[in-house]
C-alpha cells in the first residue's frame, strides 16, 4: 500500500458534490449483523489494486464494502489505497453513481445507448466487455473496464448502479460467474441482501443540509437505518421525553398528596423534591 500511488494527477476530481455526500450516507447508515466497525471496511473513490500481475492497474469504485478485514491497515494506519493481494478479501458490495462520462463503463454489456440515460445524446465509446480467461499477456493489453473487473476479476457478489438524475437503481448479482440483473422489490427495501441481513432503498430526505433522493440502508421492514448524528439526536429526544414524563408523574403525585391535606413541606419531603421543585409547587398548595 505504501509503494503504489494513491493519486493520478491526470485524473480529475469528483464529478460533483453528490459523489462526496452519497458515499458518506452509505457508510454512516451501514449496520451489519455480526460485523462491527472494526472488522469491515468501507471506502469511496479509493484506488483498488486488483492484480499482482499488473500492480499499477486499479479501479476507483464510488463506494465499496469489504468484510472480514480490519478497519485500519495492519490495524494501525488509515489506508491510502486497497491492495487486494495484500488484504486478501475482495469487496462484497460495490456501488457506482452514474455520470455521463462513465455510464457505458459502469453498465458494461447492460448499457443501452438508445435508452433514456443521463445524457442520451452523448456519444460514448464502445466498451470492450469480452471476458478475460486470465491467460493473455497482460503487459500488452489495456486495463479492462470497471464492469469486467467487478464481474470477472474481483467477482463482487453485489453490484449496484444508481442514477441520481433518473432516481433509478439497478442491481446486479453474481450468479455462475456472471452478473444477472435482478428485479427490485415494489416497496422498501428495494433490495434485500439475505446473507448480509440488510436492505437498500431510495430515501427522499435531507442529508447534510441537502434534500434529495439518496441511496440508504434499511432493515427488512423498510425502516431506514440511522446515521450516528441521527442516533444522537434521537437519544437526546428520548431522554427529553423521559424527563418530561417523569416531571409530569411527579406533578401528579404532588397533586394527589396535596389533595389529602398534606402541607407543601411534607409533600416535598416525601417526594424528595429539590428546592426549585418545591417552589414550583407553591401554586398547587
Amino acid at each position: 500500500m505504501y509503494d503504489l500511488p494513491s493519486e493520478d494527477p491526470e485524473e480529475p476530481g469528483l464529478p460533483d458534490e453528490f459523489h462526496d455526500l452519497q458515499p458518506q450516507l452509505l457508510s454512516r447508515t451501514l449496520s451489519l449483523t455480526g460485523y462491527s466497525r472494526e472488522n469491515c471496511f468501507t471506502a469511496s473513490d479509493l484506488n483498488l489494486y486488483y492484480t499482482v500481475r499488473q500492480p499499477l492497474w486499479y479501479k476507483r469504485p464510488d463506494w465499496f464494502l469489504v468484510l472480514d478485514v480490519p478497519r485500519l491497515y495492519e490495524q494501525r494506519d488509515l489506508r491510502r489505497s486497497y491492495v487486494l493481494w495484500q488484504e486478501g478479501n475482495p469487496p462484497t458490495v460495490v456501488v457506482e453513481f452514474l455520470s455521463p462520462g462513465t455510464e457505458a463503463e459502469d453498465l458494461g454489456r447492460f448499457y443501452d445507448e438508445t435508452a433514456d440515460g443521463i445524457q442520451n445524446e452523448l456519444a460514448l465509446p464502445a466498451v470492450n466487455t469480452d471476458v478475460s480467461n486470465g491467460d493473455e499477456d497482460e503487459t500488452k493489453v489495456k486495463p479492462p473496464p470497471k464492469f469486467e473487473v467487478y464481474e470477472t476479476r474481483l467477482r463482487v457478489p453485489y453490484y449496484f448502479v444508481y442514477s441520481r438524475f433518473t432516481q433509478r437503481l439497478r442491481y446486479f448479482k453474481l450468479e455462475g460467474g456472471q452478473y444477472g440483473e435482478q428485479p427490485l422489490n415494489s416497496e422498501a427495501p428495494l433490495v434485500w441482501l439475505t446473507d448480509l441481513e440488510i436492505g437498500l432503498g431510495i430515501w427522499q430526505g435531507e442529508f447534510e443540509g441537502v434534500t434529495a433522493a439518496w441511496l440508504r440502508w434499511c432493515d427488512q421492514e423498510g425502516n431506514w437505518l440511522l446515521t450516528d448524528t441521527e442516533q444522537e439526536r434521537l437519544s437526546r429526544e428520548q431522554a427529553q421525553q423521559q424527563l418530561e414524563q417523569a416531571q409530569t408523574q411527579l406533578l401528579q403525585a404532588a397533586q394527589n398528596l396535596l389533595a389529602t391535606g398534606m402541607d407543601l413541606a411534607q409533600v416535598a419531603q416525601i417526594l424528595n423534591l429539590s428546592e426549585a421543585q418545591a417552589q414550583s409547587l407553591h401554586s398547587l398548595d
